[in-house]
């Protein structure tokens, strides 16, 4: 039996406990700005959910998401100061360093790889039986083209032989595939899952080859010093948030089905299953900043055309590991899968 002394003690500190959460959830949220208006069918998805999900709150961050188009509107909202953090692609927060237009800090990457598949019209039997026909791209020196035809050379194909023509977004890609006006294309496999027919295409290169041949970190959070500065525990805290997340959903697959199925109710179950099985060594359950695939992503961007004439920023000026590195101190590392690179 606990004696008053022991009682009051052990209430003492729970009281405490409480108060250093409430403290904490008092204090302005740390905003969180995302490109994405809906939850995407990638595993980008895990900021969405590590927020509804609790993961967030139980790691001591109060997260408020800020939902914009694309990557400009974001960087355009980080800099007005409208948030902490953004999502946004890896070429453009390098542009960013290069032009020394803003300074900004990798901390983590929540979808370290969009996980690109090369589908075709059926009846494309290989790689090499592209070569002549109509492949669609965002834009001629968009990471997808340029993507793809490293991937495409590693298979074989003489990549200047295939007619590149500039499309726009995934989801016009995949609509102008199956109408025919483009033979192959490379979207996500979320875009792929999200189309209601799909007996006349086929996937010619999945998800994991794609990326073993073009390991392309395409999106990255990012701060800003001051953030560095001013919040650091709570940069810490989304970090471990993100990785908690990614680690269950890496683990039971189901769980990120059931958590989809019902922000998602547009998407078939059985194609969100598919996605949660695809998606198992995708996730960025060791904070999706290796450092390999930051160099190949770097080379890549500077062979682009976006990239001539820019001085040269290599990942170790703007990539800051402590965060992730803090979390792994005391949640471990996860072998065999994201590598931590550093």
């Amino acid at each position: 039996m606990l004696g008053r002394r022991q009682f009051l003690s052990g209430s003492a500190a729970v009281s405490a406990t409480i108060a250093m959460r409430a403290q904490a959830f008092a204090a302005a949220p740390f905003r969180i700005i995302v490109t994405e208006t809906e939850i995407p069918l990638v595993p980008n998805s895990v900021t969405w959910l590590a927020q509804s999900m609790g993961y967030f709150d139980r790691a001591g961050v109060n997260v408020e998401l800020t939902a914009v188009g694309q990557t400009p509107s974001a960087v355009a909202a980080l800099r007005a100061g409208e948030g902490d953090m953004a999502n946004i692609s890896t070429d453009v927060a390098l542009q960013l360093l290069a032009r020394d237009q803003m300074n900004v800090r990798g901390v983590v990457s929540p979808d370290k790889a969009l996980p690109f598949v090369i589908v075709t019209k059926k009846g494309i039997a290989n790689a090499k039986a592209l070569e002549g026909r109509t492949f669609g791209v965002a834009r001629v020196g968009s990471v997808d083209y340029e993507l793809s035809r490293i991937v495409l050379a590693k298979l074989g194909v003489d990549v200047d032989k295939l007619q590149y023509l500039a499309v726009g977004q995934p989801a016009i890609r995949a609509q102008s595939l199956l109408a025919g006006q483009i033979d192959a294309t490379a979207i996500s496999i979320g875009v792929v899952a999200s189309i209601d027919s799909r007996s006349g295409i086929a996937v010619l290169v999945d998800q994991a080859d794609y990326y073993k041949d073009a390991p392309y970190v395409t999106k990255i959070n990012v701060i800003t010093d001051d953030v560095a500065k001013a919040r650091p525990k709570d940069v810490t805290a989304v970090v471990r948030g993100i990785i908690l997340a990614s680690r269950d959903f890496a683990k039971t697959p189901a769980l990120w089905v059931n958590a989809m199925a019902k922000l998602r109710p547009d998407i078939k179950r059985s194609d969100l299953a598919a996605l949660g099985t695809a998606y198992r060594s995708s996730w960025s359950v060791n904070g999706g900043l290796d450092l390999n695939a930051l160099k190949f992503t770097t080379a890549a961007l500077y062979r682009g055309p976006d990239f001539k004439d820019l001085k040269r920023v290599e990942p170790g000026d703007w990539i800051d590991a402590s965060y992730i590195d803090g979390v792994l101190k005391t949640v471990g590392v996860v072998h065999g899968m994201d590598a931590p690179g550093r």
